[in-house]
């Protein structure tokens, strides 16, 4: 499947895929309207700092600030405009990616769950830089492991997949591999006490962890006008239970075993994830928050793709 891992790509990043990118490269337009369409308004309030970096010129609208008129360009053309700088024109995105250790599940040959979010963590970034997006990165497990400003330059996203890529060396002595539990509320909450400037909150995460918590952490960086697209992202088996001889289980994150027999739990298993799901689902849908749920067996760039079809239609 096109989420598989293979040889270095001709894009030189692991988790850029050419084959994945062909098929996505067509939505860019679409994720385009879908992320605007996400933050309303936001181009034209939130972002009044004008930064150094400068980007376009447009005409002078009665209301915008004076100090900002090219009075260079009055002087030749006798027309007003006013002087567009990167943070007035392209929106904010912030990825958070869970690297804790329930994201390292997998089963049979697939990829983990930490290497599908890193792959669609990838595409996403790629698609908002081609655009002219700044795009921010936070991977966090009991505490933040790699936290990047929110940036738009190629150099940038170079530097964004050399970090993903560093997640998921082979050395397990990295300081920065993932693997441990997860505080995901709590760190939620110390973002989005940080984040100042009005963002759209990209959130890839199992959600293992409270999801009352969570759910209030979601709400908290809603309180502070920011825009929310949360990817639920299990392991095919952790929906369907197919297990049939009695398995031994290991918490990734405590290092716990426990010793099951399926056909006692099966059913009861499928109804709390199922109910675990809705939680996420009904309590995105109170908060103003878009929920996406999938599983790695899905071709992460299908997924996407479908899933911004499906919003441009709405």
């Amino acid at each position: 499947m096109s989420g598989s891992t293979r040889s270095k790509r001709s894009y030189g990043y692991r988790f850029l895929e050419p084959a994945a990118l062909a098929r996505v490269r067509n939505m860019t337009l679409v994720a385009r309207g879908v992320v605007e369409g996400f933050i309303t308004g936001l181009h034209a309030s939130p972002y009044k700092g004008f930064s150094v970096e400068f980007a376009d010129h447009r005409e002078y609208s009665p209301g915008d600030n004076p100090r900002h008129l090219d009075w260079r360009t009055l002087a030749r053309t006798d027309r007003l405009y006013i002087r567009q700088y990167e943070e007035e024109t392209n929106l904010r995105a912030r990825v958070l990616l869970d690297a804790s250790g329930s994201m390292n599940y997998r089963t049979d040959a697939g990829i983990s769950k930490f290497e599908y979010g890193a792959y669609l963590t990838a595409i996403l970034s790629y698609l908002m830089t081609r655009q002219q997006d700044a795009v921010g990165l936070t991977v966090f497990d009991s505490q933040v492991r790699i936290d990047m400003p929110a940036r738009s330059s190629a150099r940038h996203l170079g530097e964004l997949m050399r970090q993903l890529e560093g997640l998921t060396h082979s050395d397990r002595h990295r300081p920065n591999r993932p693997g441990e539990g997860t505080r995901i509320a709590d760190t939620l909450h110390r973002l989005a006490d940080r984040y100042k400037k009005r963002s759209l909150i990209v959130l890839i995460s199992d959600l293992y962890d409270d999801p009352e918590g969570i759910l209030r952490a979601l709400h908290h960086f809603r309180h502070r006008h920011h825009e929310l697209i949360l990817f639920h992202v299990f392991d095919k088996a952790e929906l369907e239970f197919p297990f049939r001889e009695t398995v031994r289980f290991q918490d990734l994150e405590t290092g716990e075993l426990l010793q099951v027999d399926p056909a006692y739990v099966r059913d009861e298993y499928r109804r709390q994830i199922e109910e675990f799901v809705e939680i996420f689902r009904k309590g995105c849908a109170d908060v103003g928050a878009e929920y996406v749920m999938t599983d790695t067996s899905v071709p992460y760039d299908y997924m996407l793709s479908r899933h911004l079809a499906k919003r441009s239609r709405l």
